[in-house]
């Protein structure tokens, strides 16, 4: 594997990032935002769970870092959409602290097969094993076993866990943008030692891949949000590609 073409190109991603604006959903949420990293620190359950991440453990690119990032959104994704559904007090706070877990635990088992699945009943285990309330249990394992995109979804009659499945997986999605370029693509190609040609085959329909994700948004938040972070991916993406593209047709 070439690092040093790779180096050159994560270099190029992400000096475009640095120009581009900071999504919308974090200017016009900040409020949201801060309260979900405030929880994320503070929360008892929640650190409790986050002690179940080892980042040894995890798939590189969907380590703690992206976990934590996922774990944010989601939970600031519930506290804007909860009240237009009119979910208030102590239930909102419950869904709060719900999709904030479900995202810290959503890709526990992304070393696997189905990992959806699987991670879904690790989470009920661990869940289980802190005592968390059936309810919310079942919220979190439904959520974490929907997030995958382009896959059959497992649909509750019950609204709040449908909010806190939506919730996760828009944040989710939202990685697709910038970070998937700046991020993502490097520790994956570094982890499985794959070669510049191999990456330059493969690029334009991977990049199909991440248009479409635009079209597949839940929440109303993230339907109106989520495609300007799969925008500015695309733009990283493309100039990514040509760049190495000219260094391909270079090295010929």
């Amino acid at each position: 594997m070439d690092t040093t073409i790779y180096q050159k190109l994560k270099d190029t991603a992400v000096a475009l990032a640095q120009t581009l604006p900071a999504p919308t959903f974090y200017g016009k949420h900040a409020r949201a935002i801060q309260d979900a990293e405030e929880t994320l620190k503070a929360d008892e359950l929640v650190r409790k769970c986050r002690e179940y991440l080892n980042e040894s453990e995890l798939e590189c690119a969907h380590g703690v870092c992206h976990c934590e990032a996922v774990a944010r959104d989601a939970g600031a994704l519930i506290l804007v959409e909860a009240p237009a559904r009119g979910i208030r007090g102590p239930g909102l706070d419950r869904l709060f602290i719900a999709a904030i877990i479900a995202g810290l635990l959503h890709d526990i088992k992304r070393r696997e097969n189905d990992h959806a699945l699987l991670g879904s009943i690790e989470a009920g285990r661990i869940l289980s094993s802190i005592g968390m309330d059936c309810k919310y249990r079942v919220y979190i394992t439904d959520a974490i076993k929907n997030h995958e995109a382009f896959k059959e979804t497992y649909n509750s009659d019950d609204h709040a866990g449908r909010l806190v499945s939506d919730a996760l997986y828009d944040a989710d999605k939202f990685r697709w943008g910038p970070e998937n370029f700046t991020t993502t693509l490097w520790l994956m190609v570094e982890a499985h030692n794959t070669l510049p040609k191999t990456l330059y085959e493969t690029f334009q329909e991977k990049m199909k891949g991440v248009e479409k994700i635009k079209e597949t948004f839940r929440t109303e938040t993230g339907k109106r949000y989520g495609p300007e972070f799969i925008d500015q991916g695309i733009r990283i993406g493309n100039v990514v590609y040509d760049e190495l593209s000219a260094l391909m047709n270079k090295g010929q």
